[in-house]
């Protein structure tokens, strides 16, 4: 490994440092999309999707960390990195007839979508009308 290698961040790497502050899971497995299904039946259940190459999935994810102030008992955050699982993606849109979009917010609340929204539509303090 060379000197300037130890400054190149993988999309892995950069994801990673995008979610530190806010209690964060990671949604990486299809089977862990049908734990989220069964989960959202105890309670409200929330899934980012995000861009890591993406400028604005970039600016709406650090706009919606600065105002997220819910806990893990009140709502579950799960964060989806589209380009490392698009098929998880893809899997929602076709399952609960919700366009794909990024950045997205889809949450779940009885094994059901209950809202989602897109872009600047995303609103961290949103979210508690469905605690």
């Amino acid at each position: 490994m060379g000197f300037l290698d130890m400054f190149k961040k993988t999309e892995r790497d950069i994801a990673k440092e995008e979610i530190v502050e806010t209690p964060w899971h990671v949604l990486s497995t299809m089977e862990q999309l049908e734990e989220i299904i069964e989960e959202s039946k105890n309670k409200p259940v929330a899934v980012f999707k995000h861009s890591t190459r993406c400028g604005i999935s970039r600016m709406v994810l650090k706009q919606f960390e600065k105002n997220y102030d819910l806990s893990d008992d009140q709502l579950k955050l799960y964060f989806l990195d589209l380009l490392q699982n698009r098929n998880i993606s893809d899997e929602i849109a076709n399952r609960f007839k919700v366009q794909h979009e990024s950045p997205q917010i889809i949450i779940f609340k009885d094994g059901e979508v209950v809202h989602h929204d897109s872009h600047q539509g995303i609103d961290a303090e949103h979210l508690a009308r469905f605690v």
